[in-house]
């Protein structure tokens, strides 16, 4: 692809930031069914015959429990408002359930992982907070794993729901599959039709987070079974339709929608890349939803039925403005008693910030330049490595100082596990090497070689490079602290530890020399940095430039019809 078709594409799929029961037949139920229908954008009116059955879907809520500050882009910029909140979300659950009975709701993942409470608690408060909400299916994230297989059975075990997934084993031990640690399939039946949920999360597990997190479970392909699946549901359990609740990633789901193996499948409901498709997008095989993140966002599917066939369908991304839909209060009753040992800590300022603060870039982002500015303050590497996370909402809401305040909650909101920071030393050679690798994550043309994540951040380093090159080819040029790497020349590296990494192994870089943990972990270092340097005002410094395509990215998704906004 030559440079000026890569920006084409970018600039034309990418968007840039500046900065179950039956239908009660009463009369006043069908006007509900109208109405509910009628909220949809370019919705049409039913006809007597016709009902509709409702399908909602949160997914990588990362344990945001209160409404936030969330980034949209509207009018070329950039603009704030309250959104999500587990009460909001409630509330809004149950007034569209009392226009239509015929609702069901799931959340795809990362229920589990992203909050000082939660970590406080090992995700136990979060237990009955989720069952509070009245979800009916639930599928694993990438981040379910977070406080290891155990915990993660017990923690999903421990909620009323069912739990589906189809391509997490039992590790036997020598690589040997056991059984699936949980169903592979769940059935609904409402409004004269059935459907069939298949489950499928990231089988990159291991590889992109902590390995020990995951130890004891064996992940494969979608591919391995996924026909197999569509087929017991389609010929045995004689389901109308088929969704896939998937925890992939919009790149890896829409390469899956458009494999022959997804043949049967109507819809994917995607997660894990916080992506914001407010109209499905069409494959060859299956439309694909993904429903953002944090709550919010909450994705709505209306089947709309007629002598039990089904004969429309219409989906919407519905925003949960946590100014104008107030809370529930039994949900709201329940976060406060668990949260309620905890607030005290989660609420202490530990700094403030003069510019907000976000995680929605592709390149770079404030809360990560954040991050790495305060382990070079601290540590004095030549280089300073942070991984390439998502989750952690906005904050822009200043405070009575006319800063904007960082408190203990919101650092584990960052960091939600507080790593140790540990200290190596890589050739050139190696570090060109590694980039190659970490920019295929992201940008590979094969999506399915994409891991979850963004352009891994650094400083002391300055990195020119190109998207849409092939693997080996994307590094243009890199200098060291202003000097030009030399290839053979030893570098001091310090980024955080992964549990269960080999010893050599620095953020998926392999034989490094001298490992060497600090007496630091990261939420060490940014408190100490955040008492001496507050406010701080942790803007991009252009350590990743991209030369194919706009550096302020939103998304690593293209040539589909499909916009972040």
């Amino acid at each position: 692809m030559n440079d000026t078709n890569s920006r084409r594409n970018f600039l034309r799929y990418t968007t840039l930031a500046g900065f179950g029961l039956s239908l009660n037949p009463l009369a006043s139920l069908a006007n509900n069914q109208h109405n509910l229908l009628n909220e949809s954008e370019g919705s049409k009116e039913l006809t007597h015959k016709q009902h509709i059955v409702t399908i909602l879907q949160t997914t990588d809520v990362h344990c945001q429990l209160h409404p936030h500050d969330e980034l949209f882009w509207e009018n070329e910029k950039a603009v704030f408002r309250t959104a999500g909140g587990y009460a909001h979300l409630a509330n809004l659950f149950k007034n569209i359930r009392a226009k239509n009975p015929d609702t069901f709701i799931i959340d795809t993942g990362d229920m589990f992982q992203g909050s000082q409470l939660s970590v406080e608690t090992t995700g136990k408060a979060l237990q009955p907070i989720l069952n509070a909400m009245g979800y009916n299916l639930y599928l694993p994230g990438n981040w379910e794993v977070v406080y290891y297989k155990e915990a993660m059975q017990k923690l999903l075990g421990g909620l009323d729901a069912p739990k589906i997934c189809a391509n997490m084993y039992h590790d036997l031990g020598d690589g040997k599959k056991g059984e699936l640690i949980f169903p592979p399939y769940y059935t609904w039946s409402a409004g004269g039709i059935k459907i069939g949920f298949v489950g499928y999360t990231d089988p990159l597990v291991p590889i992109r987070q902590s390995p020990a997190y995951s130890k004891g479970i064996i992940y494969t392909k979608p591919e391995e079974n996924l026909e197999h699946y569509v087929k017991v549901l389609r010929d045995q359990e004689q389901c109308d339709f088929v969704i896939l609740l998937s925890h992939l990633g919009l790149s890896q789901q829409i390469a899956l929608a458009n494999d022959k193996v997804c043949e049967g499948v109507d819809y994917i409901f995607g997660g894990d890349t916080h992506e914001r498709v407010r109209k499905p997008i069409q494959c060859k095989y299956a439309k694909v939803v993904e429903p953002g993140a944090f709550g919010t966002f909450v994705g709505r599917l209306d089947l709309v039925v007629e002598n039990g066939k089904i004969v429309d369908d219409r989906y919407a991304l519905i925003e949960v403005d946590a100014t104008n839909n107030k809370a529930d209060t039994q949900v709201a009753s329940v976060i406060k008693a668990n949260e309620g040992p905890y607030a005290a800590e989660i609420n202490k300022v530990i700094g403030y910030s003069a510019v907000p603060l976000y995680r929605y870039f592709v390149v770079e982002n404030t809360i990560d330049t954040l991050i790495i500015d305060a382990l070079k303050w601290k540590i004095k590497p030549d280089i300073v490595l942070s991984n390439g996370f998502r989750f952690c909402p906005p904050r822009k809401k200043k405070d009575a100082t006319g800063n904007i305040p960082i408190t203990e909650g919101y650092l584990y909101d960052m960091l939600p596990v507080d790593s140790q920071v540990r200290t190596v030393k890589v050739t050139g050679a190696q570090l060109t090497e590694w980039l190659e690798k970490e920019l295929n994550n992201v940008f590979a043309k094969d999506a399915s070689k994409r891991l979850g994540g963004w352009v891994v951040k650094f400083k002391g380093m300055k990195v020119e490079f190109k998207a849409f090159e092939d693997m080996g080819k994307r590094v243009r040029k890199v200098s060291i602290n202003g000097t030009p790497l030399v290839a053979d020349k030893l570098y001091s590296v310090c980024a955080c530890e992964r549990e269960g990494d080999a010893p050599d192994m620095l953020c998926r870089m392999p034989n490094v020399k001298d490992a060497a943990n600090t007496p630091y972990t990261l939420h060490q270092v940014l408190k100490d940095y955040l008492k001496v340097n507050s406010p701080v005002s942790p803007l991009p410094k252009g350590n990743a430039i991209i030369l194919d395509a706009p550096q302020t990215l939103l998304t690593q998704v293209t040539g589909v019809d499909y916009n972040f906004t």
